[in-house]
């Protein structure tokens, strides 16, 4: 294991609360990066990674204005597995590295929180991280907070789900499971007492 801070991975599928159990842990004291923001920071335009996916995927996923038209790009790797390995070996070898360097930034004491949505296809890559948290929850919930959020039809909804790693290749690499089933008073219980451990452990690799 490296001599890096304490670090967590978190994920889950779609609609599972990874986004309100990261705000909360944030919220908490947690060192937290965002694979996703760091996406979108690197297909800004100018920047080298939007210039590949152009090369790539073609003008059609950009918006008038230049910016990447992320919606065009999903639908272009939705059902393409091959077109969604060529945009993941584009980014995910630099959202690596920026999530790595958050993580040697982290401030003496406190832990590193890294949400990877793709961690279960990537966790080999990720060797250096100490523990991944699961945010699991039941595939009708994550249909019908899709179906709400993203205003979708439901065979949309299932499609998007079934192009994820399921649940159990989630919870096959998980040290710590939340199950998120909708009841917030269980949900801060639990994100409270993996907050003091996490921390814990932190305070255990300080030097």
């Amino acid at each position: 294991m490296s001599s890096l801070p304490y670090s967590v991975a978190l994920t889950g599928g779609i609609a599972s609360g990874k986004s309100t159990v990261a705000k909360r842990l944030a919220e908490l004291g947690a060192w937290f990066a965002d694979a996703d923001t760091v996406a979108r920071e690197l297909v800004k335009p100018g920047t080298p990674a939007l210039a590949e996916i152009i090369r790539v995927f073609g003008a059609d996923v950009l918006h008038p204005d230049g910016t990447l038209d992320r919606r065009a790009l999903r639908a272009a790797i939705f059902a393409d597995d091959a077109a969604r390995q060529r945009l993941n070996a584009i980014l995910h070898p630099h959202i690596r590295a920026a999530l790595h360097e958050h993580v040697a930034a982290t401030p003496q004491g406190r832990y590193a929180l890294l949400a990877i949505p793709l961690l279960v296809e990537s966790r080999s890559q990720y060797a250096w991280v100490n523990r991944v948290l699961v945010v699991d929850a039941p595939r009708d919930l994550q249909i019908a907070r899709l179906i709400e959020r993203d205003g979708i039809t439901l065979a949309l909804a299932e499609a998007m789900l079934d192009a994820q790693a399921s649940g159990e290749q989630r919870l096959a690499i998980a040290n710590d499971v939340i199950r998120n089933s909708g009841a917030l008073a269980d949900l801060d219980h639990e994100v409270h007492a993996l907050h003091a451990r996490y921390s814990r452990l932190a305070g255990q690799r300080s030097p």
